[in-house]
């Protein structure tokens, strides 16, 4: 093991991913007279949403995917909302829908979510796209778990056997990466802020998931020397500095590959998107 980790890139995979993408949607349109559509609905004037769906139509774009923007105020009543996804729904030329969470306060995440036809839910949060990931059945999976196995992928990791840790439990990253882990024969361990002797139990995984929203939780001396770390966590720090869950410069002398913070999984989350949209196409046709 060389005494520095290897540093995955998502920027240049999600590159990769994104070639792939546009290929396959050229495909499509050559097939089927029309690209694949992403549509998305953006409620209210939250800074960080209006930045993510910004860089998700820019990417979709470039990638051959027919995209529009649904803006709809802040004040937006559930009825209204859930009429705007059921229209989304019925029409024949959308292949996925995606509304932008967090949502305002008054309107309930999951309620909006759980509308979404799950033949386009290309976030891969709906209960149903949830339920055929548990018993190992094809359907479309969360975006940011697909870009961490892909990263894992990407540098040859063998997961067939080895321990993994996922600190951290939600259903958009924890819960759902453990199942896929599990999928590749991993030995999977879910850990969380309430995990009795957690350093313990990352020295003895192979595979690092950390995906819990703490800054630098998972100290640099936890990591087991040549372990695959992928950093989940974006957290800002009151410099205004960005880092992640992990302790990155004090893992890098200890894993054998790692994620950067910013830079890392974050290229991934949208990549893996349009990959949904294009496999949510081919499967509706």
């Amino acid at each position: 093991m060389s005494d520095q980790a290897q540093i995955i890139d998502g920027k240049a995979l999600s590159k990769v991913v994104r070639e792939e993408v546009k290929a396959r949607a050229e495909a499509f349109l050559a097939q089927h007279g029309r690209q694949p559509g992403l549509h998305v609905v953006l409620v209210g004037e939250d800074p960080a949403s209006q930045v993510y769906v910004r860089n998700k139509e820019r990417a979709a774009a470039q990638c051959g995917i027919a995209g529009e923007v649904h803006r709809m105020p802040a004040d937006t009543s559930m009825e209204t909302l859930l009429a705007k996804v059921a229209e989304l729904n019925a029409a024949p030329g959308i292949d996925g829908i995606l509304v932008q969470l967090p949502l305002p306060k008054h309107l309930d995440d999951q309620t909006v979510v759980d509308a979404i036809d799950p033949a386009k839910d290309v976030d891969g949060l709906h209960p149903v796209n949830a339920g055929l990931l548990v018993v190992g059945r094809p359907g479309l999976r969360p975006c940011t778990p697909s870009g961490c196995m892909r990263m894992l992928a990407s540098v040859g990791t063998e997961l067939k056997g080895k321990r993994a840790i996922v600190v951290g439990r939600s259903t958009l990253v924890g819960k759902p990466i453990g199942l896929m882990l599990l999928a590749e024969h991993a030995t999977v361990t879910m850990a969380h802020s309430r995990t009795v002797d957690l350093a313990a139990r990352v020295a003895e995984s192979d595979i690092v998931i950390a995906a819990v929203g703490v800054p630098k939780l998972v100290k640099g001396e936890w990591i087991k020397p040549g372990a695959v770390v992928i950093d989940v966590g974006i957290n800002r720090l009151e410099d205004g500095s960005l880092v992640g869950d992990v302790d990155y410069e004090a893992a890098l002398p200890r894993a054998s590959a790692i994620t950067p913070v910013p830079g890392g999984v974050g290229p991934m989350t949208i990549a893996m998107l349009l990959s949904n949209t294009v496999d949510a196409a081919e499967r509706r046709v």
